[in-house]
């Protein structure tokens, strides 16, 4: 098995496979109501990811599930302005998926609520996907654990997807996000993840993630300590894990971000492989503009990374800059440039 760091990926593109969703916004104070006005997001982790790849000017495809109407010939007109590929993208079921956040609010509480039944890619079901062509011409397959929280048809078709792209040959990389108010048709992340995560060559998310939905113990001690040495000592134990566990793995990135009421934030990450732990430069800031899509962007900065043939290095480094400069960016998608992260490096080393 060759090494991620030696493997070729320009001879192809990525392909990012995920539920393409509306963010509705409304106000905290219900003055939307009164002015029949709210915002409204194009997003979804895995097209947050494809988005962010297409700015970086990496090939970038994205495979989901759209019903056939106006609206959805208009989404297809952005992802196309932006540089996607939607070539393989599905015409089946009825509905999108949204999903509402009071603005300003995180990814948790009664700030969000899920409105994903009965989409057209909570509908999908093995058989229906011709994967030969969806997967032709990619190097990279990246999907997020968000896929299989949403129903066990769900679940089986990503058991299908990984198959025949680890049959390919083809890098698969799975971010291990975990939204409690999904997971709600008799399954907990432990009883799913297990099974796909060892189709993957590369798996990011934290230490309690893992613990979550692999069932990776956590560091002793690591919860009542806030010191980054000691969260790193977890990421290191956490990372051995898995790759003890999934052979078929060969890194592994851990995030941690600390904040209170989207004040003083700090943030760095851990990427672990060929058996050492490379740990980022640590961001602060007193304030943000927006935390949804933070996480999707680091992924699709440790692509950037290895799809460039950055060292390990290099790539923690490119991951976690994109992923606060997201931070700053009021959109589920980052719009900060491949140039305009690697100068926040540059300058965050003054």
């Amino acid at each position: 098995m060759s090494s991620l760091l030696e493997k070729d990926y320009r001879s192809g593109s990525v392909l990012s496979f995920g539920e393409f969703l509306l963010r509705i916004t409304p106000d905290a104070g219900g003055q939307w109501l009164r002015e029949n006005h709210f915002l409204v997001f194009v997003g979804g982790a895995e097209l947050n990811v494809a988005t962010a790849l297409a700015l970086w000017d990496v090939p970038s495809r994205y495979f989901t599930a759209l019903p056939q109407n106006g609206m959805s010939a208009q989404i297809m007109e952005l992802l196309q302005e932006k540089n996607i590929d939607t070539s393989t993208i599905m015409f089946h079921g009825k509905r999108l998926g949204l999903y509402f956040l009071t603005k300003g609010q995180d990814l948790k509480h009664d700030a969000l609520i899920y409105d994903r039944s009965n989409s057209a890619f909570a509908e999908l079901t093995t058989g229906l996907i011709d994967w030969d062509k969806v997967l032709d011409g990619v190097t990279w397959f990246n999907f997020s654990a968000i896929c299989p929280a949403l129903s066990q048809n769900v679940a089986d078709v990503c058991k299908e997807a990984l198959q025949a792209a680890s049959a390919k040959g083809i890098t698969i990389s799975l971010d291990l996000n975990y939204r409690s108010k999904l997971w709600q048709y008799g399954k907990q992340p432990v009883d799913i993840m297990p099974e796909l995560a060892q189709y993957c060559d590369v798996i990011m998310g934290n230490i309690w993630a893992a613990n979550n939905m692999l069932g990776i113990p956590l560091y002793p001690d690591v919860v009542e300590s806030g010191q980054k040495s000691l969260y790193l000592k977890a990421a290191q134990h956490t990372s051995e894990e898995i790759i003890s566990r999934f052979p078929k793995c060969q890194a592994v990135a851990n995030t941690f971000r600390f904040d209170a009421n989207n004040t003083n934030i700090d943030y760095y990450t851990a990427l672990y492989t060929q058996g050492k732990l490379h740990d980022s430069k640590e961001y602060q800031a007193d304030t943000i503009v927006d935390k949804v899509g933070s996480g999707d962007c680091y992924m699709a900065g440790l692509i950037y990374g290895f799809y460039n043939s950055m060292d390990a290095q290099q790539t923690v480094e490119f991951a976690t800059a994109a992923a606060f400069t997201k931070l700053f960016v009021n959109s589920d998608a980052t719009d900060r440039t491949a140039e305009f992260i690697q100068n926040a490096i540059f300058y965050h080393e003054k």
